[in-house]
């Protein structure tokens, strides 16, 4: 293969076992995932101890298909998630990339998950014309991103010196976390957030008046928790009859309140920064939401402001946005974790150094 560049990058953070082969010079050449979602299904929400089992089942084999149907001579470093997620899940993808670093005579790189989500958005960019990559991102910075999961909901800001600057939270809970527990409280299965999606399409959207969070004008943060109180007390008060009858209305009321509170967040915080925002970005398991995607680029192009979607495959835990990250970090201005040292932290943040 010549020079080695390529990254392989190992994603273990919750319930997907997955890894990823990118090289800077033709985009991602691989990607191989494990996917738990049927097991814990079953159980209604993930369970830890489950799957870190999986993990330890699946990721010898998934290496093994990914270097029987992959070149691996080229690679130059092997990249892993080491935080934010389950611990014991970090743990086996952070053992199993120290131990192919070492079995290959390369480095390797910790990344912040919530920064592959960072930078999620901008990999069909780089694959259209990787050769212009540098060039056709300096024109999109600054950047507003919106990530929307499960665990995390948050603004950030990727600035032209490529240094991220978060702007706003949640206050308790994220919006995936708040269609979860909303789907479990209207007896659906797990995960919620597209089970609330396809039965919203039969529904109206105005049918009940749920809370949008933190409504002053001048706060970012998002709220999530009154929303689903609220629908836990409207439920008290009809019968399983009532509910079933009025379930599309209700999906379709609830989906639109996170909805709503996501929108003008995001659409606030473009008319709150310092400098002018070039482009916005949506990223994260629920950004795979239909609705959002729509509601958010109406919001987008009315600022005439280019918004940038993660592809539907790299939205949730994918190692496809850690090896994209990977590189895309090496280029900027803070320090990388790395080395046979590099140690699991579960509560990491999308702050301070870019690892």
């Amino acid at each position: 293969m010549g020079l080695k560049r390529m990254i392989l990058a190992i994603e273990s953070s919750c319930d997907e076992t997955a890894l990823a082969l990118f090289d800077p010079q033709r985009g991602l050449v691989g990607e191989w995932v494990h996917s738990q979602v049927v097991l814990h299904e079953r159980h209604g929400g993930v369970v830890p101890d489950l799957a870190t089992r999986e993990h330890l089942r699946n990721l010898a084999p998934l290496l093994e298909r990914a270097r029987q149907t992959s070149d691996w001579s080229g690679i130059s470093r092997v990249a892993v998630t080491y935080g934010p997620g389950l611990a014991a899940c970090l743990a086996i993808g952070v053992a199993g990339a120290k131990a192919l670093a070492l079995a290959l005579h390369v480095p390797v790189q910790g990344v912040n998950h919530l920064r592959g989500h960072v930078w999620s958005p901008f990999i069909p960019l780089h694959a259209a014309a990787p050769a212009q990559f540098e060039q056709r991102l300096h024109a999109l910075l600054p950047h507003l991103g919106l990530i929307v999961s499960g665990g995390n909901t948050l603004l950030f800001t990727l600035d032209a010196s490529r240094r991220i600057t978060v702007l706003a939270t949640t206050r308790d809970d994220a919006a995936g976390e708040a269609l979860d527990k909303g789907a479990k409280l209207l007896g659906l299965g797990y995960p919620g957030g597209p089970l609330i999606e396809k039965l919203a399409t039969g529904g109206r959207a105005d049918a009940f008046d749920f809370p949008r969070g933190i409504g002053q004008r001048s706060e970012l943060d998002f709220s999530f928790s009154g929303l689903k109180t609220s629908l836990r007390y409207l439920l008290e008060k009809m019968t399983i009859a009532e509910v079933q009858a009025r379930l599309p209305d209700l999906c379709a009321s609830y989906q639109q309140a996170v909805i709503d509170a996501l929108v003008r967040k995001t659409v606030l915080g473009l008319e709150r920064g310092s400098h002018p925002v070039r482009s916005v970005g949506l990223s994260g398991g629920v950004a795979n939401n239909r609705l959002l995607r729509t509601r958010l680029e109406q919001g987008v192009q009315r600022q005439q402001i280019a918004f940038l979607p993660a592809r539907p495959q790299h939205t949730g835990d994918n190692a496809g946005m850690i090896a994209f990250a990977a590189w895309a970090e090496a280029m900027g201005p803070d320090p990388l974790e790395e080395g046979m040292g590099l140690r699991i932290e579960p509560s990491l943040e999308l702050t301070g150094r870019a690892h």
